[in-house]
């Protein structure tokens, strides 16, 4: 751990934070969102810097940390799979003792998740899942504030999950747990949720539904993802097979509550996974969506670096 890191935090999923920590966040959010639209400068990270390291390549990921922390006023360095080789030159564990010595932060997006925990176990910075094969904490965090933006508290709401139980899947279901909604969960047999692998607690937040329809009725978000993840490329055939009818489609949100949002954490592959007419019609907020992972993750930065007294305190100079 660094000099002055006292309360250091890692965020390798979605359940390493308390409710009120996630509430602190989105007001946070909220308020650099604000500063950031009307062209305020907001640079509470100067001189600190972000380790970025890619095994699983990225747009948004990478656009939004770099971006956000650059506007932050810090800087970054960013690690492709040629740089780094995580655990494959050198140990995980020597890497992270090395990298932490001369940055202030690391995000790591991967395959495993327990090359994640293992860097942070060595790591004497916080360490951020950019996203690994059984959690995306960041999108969700961005999701999450999205849905509040436009409907407010998600606190007792119904989330719809249609398609694969991937680490987007994964993680709406922690998110649940930890913030106290529902999600409705329809997957093909065969790629049913694991609740050990998704890390749960109980079965008390998430229902199955065999007929995504059945899934879709009362929801106040529908929200799908590719079938076929980063990784699965040899399966492709075979899941467009299985998935057929795991398309969010017009009649699906008509089944869902009539100011139901549709949410897709991108990239979109029409036709497949969603029709071209919900994602880009009305009830869909992907564009959003996709801007608040800026947003939220650069709330995220301010508070993995900054003690919460301190934050308060610019906060009172700032406004």
């Amino acid at each position: 751990m660094k000099p002055g890191y006292s309360l250091m935090r890692h965020y390798l999923q979605f359940k390493d934070f308390r409710a009120e920590e996630y509430a602190y966040l989105f007001e946070r959010a909220r308020v650099i969102k604000q500063r950031f639209k009307n062209y305020e400068k907001y640079q509470p990270l100067t001189d600190r810097t972000l380790a970025m390291i890619f095994e699983k390549a990225s747009t948004r990921t990478r656009v939004s940390f770099e971006a956000g922390m650059y506007q932050m006023g810090g800087s970054v360095v960013h690690l492709t799979t040629g740089d780094s080789q995580l655990g494959r030159s050198e140990p995980i564990e020597d890497s992270a003792r090395v990298i932490s010595r001369m940055v202030d932060l690391v995000m790591i997006r991967t395959y495993e998740q327990h090359k994640l925990e293992r860097f942070a176990a060595h790591s004497r910075v916080p360490v951020i899942n950019g996203l690994t094969n059984e959690y995306h904490p960041c999108q969700i965090l961005a999701d999450i504030l999205t849905y509040i933006e436009h409907r407010g508290s998600i606190q007792g709401k119904t989330v719809a999950w249609i398609g694969d139980s991937n680490n987007v899947c994964n993680t709406w279901l922690q998110a649940a747990e930890v913030l106290d909604f529902n999600v409705h969960v329809s997957t093909p047999p065969g790629y049913e949720v694991e609740p050990e692998r998704a890390g749960l607690f109980s079965h008390a937040h998430y229902e199955e539904f065999p007929d995504p329809m059945d899934a879709a009725k009362g929801a106040d978000l529908i929200t799908t993802d590719v079938w076929t993840s980063m990784g699965q490329e040899a399966e492709n055939e075979k899941r467009k097979k299985a998935f057929a009818d795991w398309c969010v489609d017009a009649d699906m949100m008509r089944a869902a509550q009539k100011d139901a949002l549709f949410m897709h954490c991108l990239p979109a592959h029409r036709g497949e996974e969603v029709t071209a007419e919900v994602i880009d019609g009305p009830h869909s907020v992907v564009w959003d969506e996709a801007e608040n992972r800026l947003h939220a993750q650069k709330a995220l930065l301010e508070f993995l670096l900054m003690p919460r007294n301190q934050e308060a305190e610019t906060s009172r100079k700032l406004f």
